[in-house]
């Protein structure tokens, strides 16, 4: 890489966190920054910020999202969870369903002529929601904790439950474009998923367990230093991925069972992770939405049609606030919290990660499913980023002379899931 370009990331980093405090609870957030950054400079100054070459963007964006899904799912008290299963549970296991059918749905109304699959994976990876998107929101003190931690716990966990799903829907949209080739061809897609869903938690579950173990031990018997378990707990969602790639298993997967696994089993082991996701994880995401900006943002903006459009508008939207207040019915919310909660459903790294890959598999409409992906991605960056701090502040100014025992209210264990940015 020559110098320039270096400049440019080093100094936009420095600038961002000379301001981050004094932008915590504005409209200006990271990813916001970042992808303006990324799409101010595409081809306008190629020389002090060219475009990413697609492999290089692509093992970025992978390796962020495995680090994120790993460290997430470390911090989930699983004990606290089934205690509290509550909101979480209720945007989880019927919000997400039926956010993935609305989704697929209005793609069939407004893209006819796709296939089933094809709609399926367009719906899928525009499901995930992102808290980092809109972090003013779950780390505002003036939003009663219950319907943070919702937020929080959604964002942490459906990045790992999406993951089976896309990997499912995509492999069935590549095996039905490709049926002319006969049934070897769909055999071979099927045994592919096999392998993908089957192998991928099987190695999460023995790097999560026997990582933990191994380090626990260690550290017992005066073998490692603090220095080295926190090395050796960084190499663990490294080697959950790869591995998992060596054996023909999903990585993303894998990363995310083995936290759950580590944090299960060996909860002090994960502190090193906690603590890398604190700063070097965060900038890896950054520079992913820098990436993805300067890359590939006008390739987005850039779709013709007005079919994409409506799509992406619909995403942050209809297809994703009707399913979570239909999910949210009988669980005592007041609308208006049952309207915050549907809004903030930002789309951010693990849908640009699902974008980014799907270039590499021969779908029927897949330079179109990435271009509406990555368009609603872009869409959530700037509607989540502005709106965040104010929605934040209006909705817990309504909350401050609210009884302890409301539903809103509730007490319930705090799953730390990402930095809290701080306060003005």
């Amino acid at each position: 890489m020559q110098p320039l370009p270096v400049v440019v990331i080093a100094g936009l980093v420095l600038a961002f966190a000379l301001i981050e405090r004094r932008t915590a609870r504005g409209p200006i957030t990271g990813p916001l920054v970042f992808t303006g950054a990324g799409l101010l400079l595409a081809g306008r100054a190629a020389d002090a910020l060219p475009p990413v070459p697609e492999e290089a963007l692509h093992v970025l964006a992978e390796g962020t999202l495995a680090l994120i899904l790993f460290a997430d799912a470390t911090r989930i008290d699983l004990g606290a969870l089934r205690r509290e299963l509550g909101l979480p549970a209720r945007l989880l296991l019927i919000g997400m369903p039926l956010t993935v059918l609305a989704g697929w749905g209005v793609g069939a109304l407004l893209l006819p002529g796709w296939d089933a699959w094809s709609l399926l994976v367009l719906a899928a990876i525009l499901t995930p929601t992102d808290a980092a998107l809109g972090q003013a929101v779950v780390s505002a003190d003036g939003v009663p904790q219950r319907i943070r931690q919702a937020l929080n716990v959604e964002s942490g966990l459906n990045d790992g439950i999406a993951v089976p799903l896309v990997t499912l829907a995509t492999a069935m949209a590549a095996a039905g474009a490709g049926l002319s080739a006969g049934h070897a061809h769909q055999d071979s897609w099927l045994a592919f998923v096999a392998a993908q869903l089957g192998l991928g938690p099987l190695v999460g579950i023995i790097v999560g367990g026997g990582g933990g173990w191994l380090l626990t031990r260690a550290r017992a018997a005066g073998w490692s230093s603090e220095p080295s378990q926190r090395l050796g707990g960084l190499a663990l969602p490294a080697l959950a991925w790869a591995g998992a790639g060596l054996v023909g298993g999903n990585g993303f997967i894998a990363a995310f069972v083995g936290g759950l696994v580590l944090g299960a089993s060996a909860r002090d082991i994960c502190e090193p992770v906690h603590a890398f996701l604190e700063s070097e994880g965060e900038l890896l995401m950054l520079l992913v939405f820098l990436a993805m900006g300067v890359t590939l943002g006008w390739t987005a903006l850039g779709l013709h049609g007005w079919a994409p459009w409506i799509y992406a508008l619909a995403s942050l939207t209809v297809i994703r606030m009707l399913p979570v207040a239909l999910s949210l019915i009988g669980a005592g919310l007041r609308p208006g919290a049952v309207g915050f909660v549907a809004w903030f459903g930002p789309r951010g790294l693990a849908t640009v990660v699902f974008a980014i890959q799907l270039r590499e598999v021969d779908l029927p409409h897949g330079d179109a499913i990435t271009g509406i992906a990555l368009l609603t991605v872009l869409g959530s960056v700037l509607a989540h980023g502005v709106s965040a701090g104010p929605a934040a502040r209006f909705y817990g100014a309504r909350t401050g002379d609210m009884a302890g025992d409301h539903p809103e209210m509730r007490e319930v264990t705090a799953h730390r899931l990402r930095r809290p940015r701080p306060g003005p």
